[in-house]
């Protein structure tokens, strides 16, 4: 191995040039110059310290030490199962950022915790399929993937932590396997026609009936003094009524194209063929079924496969589909409840894991062809975003720009751009707002004061609490740090896998996320390039930092240029030491989806 020494006024590069080994024992680039702490390297700090303690006065708060949430534990589409775990959203998140390894230990207890909590919940016989245990197999019994994902979210990214835990890879392809034709007991998918069977599908099988309000809402509860209902209700009646429109569920929809986000996460456990080939078969279905719908997605496909064959021929029927309106019983408002758009996800997954644009295509083309349908009101321009018997409905003056951000920042092509709403981040990438950091940083510093002020005048008991009311108090905020360090897209709580340009590691610690003290900021992305900037803005110690190509090394590093000096890379992880208080800008080239995704960490592989 051959070691070259660069040395410039400012600084001192090492690079080792070796064509077996990504990780050496010793870095590839030492960082040498001194750097005073910039003010968006100390946010970024304290926001992680912040958001960690945060989260730890929120679970001593709202869990036991068994990790059971202390609530009323009930079905419902109101609150349920999902909503538990929903309340830890982001902590996984936060710990593969670098925050304190408690995050990640409080989690995990909490996600046994509502396991075995639910699991041991049951409904009366009038809610059959969950009259033995809202969970079945350590999954819900039967709900659709709108919750479904609220529930897995965290799940699915315990895997950027801690991806050899022996119970989350059994639950990983035991979870994948409920929609692969593995599990007898839960007949989700039919291979011959390519589709889900129903929206609402779980551990237990699909449902083929028409759904009920009783199937939705859960069982009788009071309410009135006791209970405030995240969507308004006063009273059972008024649950049963919001969702007594909420009937055809059975055969395909969109939303269900989240459960490709559990056989991508057991393929990046060993990249057993299975996992891959099922996912790509069923988006490639979908695809076809754009094209063969005018490029629009249809809401509804029915068990023989045919568009719209269980809502009378209608491509745009079912519950959450094109033409889904219901009344809001309260008032007697119209509310528009089209979540077809949550199908982008399982389009995403196979442009991780294929690179192919494809799977970008079709959803640039229903953007531009639902944009098309606009019409002329009082002098402004107006966009449909919904579609029934009469055709296109619910026009305003915001374009259909559903997925338009996820498709640029996938793409990186400029004429994708256009399509997407102003985007503050965006702006920042392409040096139109230069103190984006602060402000966002800030923000989120803001946000976690006001969360923990709010949990702490939380005058509840359990027994006056559903699983989501805990939610308004949750105070994990990371969307600043996932777009600045990692160059991220935040899942949000329908996305189940991480997309973003760079991930660290500790390699002291053998751990995900940036090392104390380090911060990182990503200043410029283009389609083969990432330029950030590098900081420790400890005085007195140095640290040393691995970074990834992609959140789950998809991606590869050809070269690394620091000032004037640039090393071949060739391979999906480096490692830089920073001396005490110093700091650098380094600029990325790269090769993107060049490898199949892991999760392994880069000292194993």
């Amino acid at each position: 191995m051959t070691r070259i020494v660069l040395q410039r006024a400012s600084c001192v590069f090492f690079c080792w040039l070796a064509a077996s080994n990504a990780l050496a024992q010793r870095p590839d680039i030492i960082i040498n110059t001194p750097e005073s702490p910039p003010t968006w390297a100390l946010l970024e700090r304290e926001l992680l310290d912040a958001n960690a303690e945060a989260c730890r006065e929120f679970f001593h708060r709202y869990f036991d030490q068994r990790g059971y949430l202390l609530c009323v534990a009930r079905w419902g589409g109101d609150d349920g199962p999902d909503d538990a775990i929903e309340n830890c959203q982001h902590w996984p998140m936060l710990h593969a950022l670098g925050a304190d390894d408690e995050v990640l230990r409080l989690y995990k207890k909490a996600w046994e915790g509502h396991l075995r909590q639910f699991t041991e919940a049951k409904t009366s016989s009038r809610i059959p399929f969950a009259s033995d245990g809202m969970y079945y197999k350590e999954f819900p019994s039967k709900f659709d993937w709108l919750h479904h994902s609220e529930g897995l979210t965290v799940f699915n990214l315990q895997g950027l932590s801690d991806p050899h835990n022996r119970r989350f890879r059994q639950r990983v392809r035991r979870y994948a396997g409920l929609y692969m034709g593995e599990d007898p007991g839960a007949p989700n998918y039919d291979p011959q026609h390519k589709i889900i069977r129903s929206l609402i599908n779980g551990s237990r099988g699909p449902m083929l009936r028409k759904a009920t309000g009783v199937d939705w809402a859960g069982d009788p509860i009071e309410i009135a003094n006791r209970f405030a209902l995240g969507h308004g209700e006063e009273n059972y009646a008024q649950m049963i009524a919001h969702f007594k429109d909420y009937n055809d569920v059975a055969g395909d929809h969109p939303s269900n194209l989240a459960a490709t986000s559990l056989a991508l996460n057991a393929y990046m456990l060993n990249h057993e063929p299975k996992y891959k080939k099922w996912l790509l078969e069923y988006v490639d279905a979908w695809r076809q079924r754009m094209r063969d719908n005018g490029q629009i997605i249809p809401s509804n496909i029915g068990l023989d496969g045919a568009i719209g064959g269980e809502t009378d021929g209608k491509w745009y029927g079912g519950v959450y589909g094109w033409g889904f309106t219901v009344v809001v019983p309260q008032d007697g408002s119209l509310a528009h409840r089209n979540t077809t758009h949550l199908g982008f996800a399982g389009f995403m997954n196979a442009f991780l894991l294929t690179g192919d644009d494809k799977y970008l295509d079709p959803w640039r083309k229903q953007i531009d062809k639902i944009n098309a349908q606009k019409k002329r009101v009082n002098g402004q321009d107006v966009y449909p975003h919904m579609f029934g018997d009469d055709g296109w409905y619910d026009f305003t003056s915001a374009k259909y720009s559903h997925n338009a951000l996820e498709i640029y920042y996938h793409s990186m092509r400029a004429d994708d751009l256009p399509r997407v709403p102003a985007n503050a981040w965006l702006d920042y990438l392409h040096g139109k707002n230069a103190n984006f950091p602060e402000r966002a940083l800030r923000a989120d510093l803001d946000h976690v004061r006001r969360q923990v002020q709010g949990l702490r005048a939380d005058s509840s008991t359990p027994d006056t609490r559903l699983a989501d009311d805990a939610l308004k108090f949750s105070p994990a905020s990371i969307q600043s740090l996932v777009e600045l360090m990692q160059g991220g897209l935040i899942g949000g709580k329908n996305r189940l896998i991480l997309h973003c340009r760079l991930r660290y590691f500790d390699s002291a610690r053998r751990r995900a996320g940036l090392p104390q003290d380090v911060a990182a900021l990503v200043e410029t992305m283009s389609a083969d390039a990432v330029e950030f900037r590098l900081v420790n803005t400890n005085q007195l110690h140095a640290r040393t930092v691995v970074i990834q190509a992609g959140a789950y090394a998809e991606h590869e590093f050809t070269s690394a240029t620091l000032g004037k000096h640039t090393t071949n890379i060739g391979g999906p992880s480096f490692t830089v030491r920073l001396a005490p208080g110093a700091g650098g800008r380094l600029k990325l080239r790269m090769k993107r989806y060049a490898h199949p995704p892991t999760l392994t960490f880069p000292w194993d592989r």
